[in-house]
């Protein structure tokens, strides 16, 4: 590691930004000037494009990588009376998704290397009223839960993936959502692929695909080209305004002409932070399985967490923290759970900054102010009483 004297840079300074390739602001413009801002054949045309990359039959289009997940468990018959399983270490979004169902989280573990979920904890949580699992691919790190998904849907329980971190990741030879189970992905302004605001859910067969078209555009269930040919359309359910606008849908087929780039650049960048962190004592690089997912964090767990982060936040760096444990927050109190390896994480964990402008060089800074936090934390705890 090379050891830097000058400020961090300010692409340092952001946790997670957006990386735009130069081209989307022209292909918003050709979709503001044809007067169509709904969900348009530009959304199909988005759909149709990420089923491809993918290899897959369908990709469903929705707004937002929490209206993925919501519609996904609603495909699936999650309802009031129902469990999902879902760890507390996420964004508090999956939680909710399942509290707008009328089911219950229960909330399971992680395995602090990986911060993702395994067969064992998984199974340890489900009960009789288990209608749902829902892993959490953290950092793009796929989830494999082949081990135990005969016993599953045995049981008549789906496996709900929220993939938002896990776009292009790969588990096994496939591309995550391509492995038969129902995927959930979060086109947000700062994941690996951005729509600016969207969500895409892979279903498992076409009457799933059918029941999350119908979810997403309000029950109806014509499409827009169909109702443009009729006097009248059927409302066959319930359903809510999910769909994802042409606006949205456009930027994200900019951005998907360019993931190779993504890829590559998120992967160079995450090897260069295992490289230099290699040189710090008592750091713990999560491990994202970086050869085969396209990776949307950096985190460590490291000592004196919330003192080092408050010092790197005054030498202009960009650290976070994903996430506060949800099972500790008091909106989810009456589910709390003792769940030991989530809380220990919950006070370590920091996350580094993270995202596409960033540079070798801006890495080998973050970790010199990393270096020099540490030892001042350190060297603080001793001296208290």
């Amino acid at each position: 590691m090379t050891t830097h004297t000058s400020s961090p840079s300010p692409d340092a300074g952001r946790n997670a930004s957006p990386y735009l390739y130069g081209e989307e602001a022209a292909a918003v413009a050709e979709v503001l000037q044809r007067g169509q801002y709904g969900h348009t054949d530009v959304t199909e045309r988005f759909e149709q494009k990420v089923a491809e990359f993918l290899g897959v039959r369908d990709a469903i289009a929705v707004m937002s990588g929490t209206a993925a997940l919501h519609t996904a468990l609603l495909a699936s018959g999650v309802g009031p009376g129902h469990e999902v399983v879902v760890p507390s270490l996420t964004f508090c979004a999956s939680v909710q998704a399942i509290l707008a169902t009328g089911a219950t989280p229960v909330f399971t573990d992680v395995d602090p290397a990986t911060l993702c979920v395994t067969d064992q904890l998984v199974m340890e949580a489900v009960t009789d009223r288990t209608r749902a699992v829902m892993p959490v691919l953290f950092g793009g790190r796929a989830v494999n839960l082949s081990g135990v998904r005969k016993e599953l849907a045995g049981r008549g329980i789906a496996i709900v993936e929220d993939a938002a971190h896990a776009f292009g990741s790969h588990n096994g030879a496939r591309r995550v959502g391509a492995t038969g189970d129902l995927t959930c992905f979060s086109f947000g302004p700062i994941k690996n692929l951005t729509c600016g605001q969207g969500g895409v859910v892979i279903p498992r067969s076409l009457p799933e695909a059918a029941t999350l078209r119908r979810l997403r555009m309000l029950g109806v269930d014509q499409s827009q080209a169909e109702r443009g040919q009729t006097t009248s359309y059927g409302v066959e359910g319930f359903g809510l305004r999910y769909q994802m606008s042409g606006i949205n849908a456009t930027i994200g087929l900019v951005q998907l002409d360019h993931f190779d780039k993504a890829e590559t650049t998120r992967r160079i960048l995450w090897r260069a932070y295992r490289r230099a962190l290699a040189a710090l004592d008592g750091v713990r690089l999560v491990d994202v399985d970086v050869d085969r997912s396209v990776p949307h964090l950096c985190q460590i767990l490291i000592p004196n967490r919330d003192e080092v982060h408050k010092q790197m936040k005054a030498r202009g760096v960009g650290v976070g923290v994903h996430y506060p444990p949800n099972h500790l927050q008091p909106a989810f109190a009456q589910w709390r759970r003792d769940l030991p390896a989530t809380e220990q994480v919950g006070r370590e964990v920091l996350t580094l900054p993270f995202h596409q402008h960033l540079s070798e060089n801006d890495i080998d800074q973050v970790v010199t102010v990393l270096g020099q936090a540490l030892k001042t934390a350190g060297a603080a705890s001793c001296a208290r009483p």
